[in-house]
């Protein structure tokens, strides 16, 4: 038996939430091309009256999840804010400026130390999340514009478009976080059990992508786990 020692990163209220807002994303994503698209929806009529009714479902349950877990954890979401909202260091800079190079020569490249949540996370994350609340706002006009409340054809318009638009950049930023955080590209193999695990990342790891967050951690040992492994 060997002993291995991990931090503990993720509390499970913030993978359940991950988990719930990740699966909620991409079948939003698969269900809107049978909104959006007319000629998939003459495809097959039926099926495309049962996507939008989950279309519709399932966006609230993506719009309500990180709300409800918020007002649940008030002080998480106020760190959560704290780790995005923060002042950049020169790592923070030098980590952008290397990235590229580090994914095409991930060896020949020495990536800086940075904090809990990576400057470039930070404008990926970012990215969705503006994404996200964009989606949700022109999306629930778009629906209750057509049918609770009579708004114009303009207002209906503009929301169509940035629904469309950000669907898009979505889709981006979702098959980067999904090769990043799925562990695909190497040095950040087994990073999906982050969320869709214990929520540990292993020490070595940790101090590898995280330096100065993994140092504090060990330092204050509170959330450091010691565990027998064979």
């Amino acid at each position: 038996m060997a002993t291995k020692r991990y931090i503990k990163r993720h509390s499970l209220q913030t993978r359940v939430t991950h988990g719930i807002v990740v699966f909620s994303c991409i079948w939003l994503m698969i269900s809107g091309l049978f909104v959006f698209v007319p000629a998939l929806a003459a495809w097959n009529p039926g099926l495309a009256q049962g996507m939008r009714i989950s279309h519709r479902v399932v966006g609230c349950i993506f719009i309500l999840a990180p709300i409800v877990s918020a007002i649940a954890a008030p002080g998480g979401f106020k760190e959560f804010l704290a780790k995005y909202f923060t002042k950049w260091t020169k790592e923070d800079v030098e980590f952008v400026l290397k990235f590229v190079p580090y994914m095409l020569g991930p060896k020949r490249v020495h990536m800086p130390d940075q904090d809990e949540v990576k400057s470039g996370q930070r404008i990926a994350d970012g990215m969705l999340i503006l994404g996200g609340i964009l989606m949700a706002i022109s999306g629930v006009v778009l629906w209750l514009g057509t049918s609770v409340f009579n708004v114009d054809a303009g207002t209906l318009q503009v929301m169509r478009f940035i629904h469309d638009l950000f669907f898009l950049l979505l889709v981006i930023f979702v098959v980067a976080h999904i090769y990043l955080g799925a562990g695909v590209f190497q040095p950040y193999r087994g990073t999906i059990k982050l969320m869709f695990g214990k929520g540990e990342v292993a020490e070595s790891d940790a101090l590898y992508h995280w330096g100065f967050w993994a140092r504090k951690e060990i330092e204050d040992g509170k959330n450091v786990v010691v565990r027998e492994e064979k």
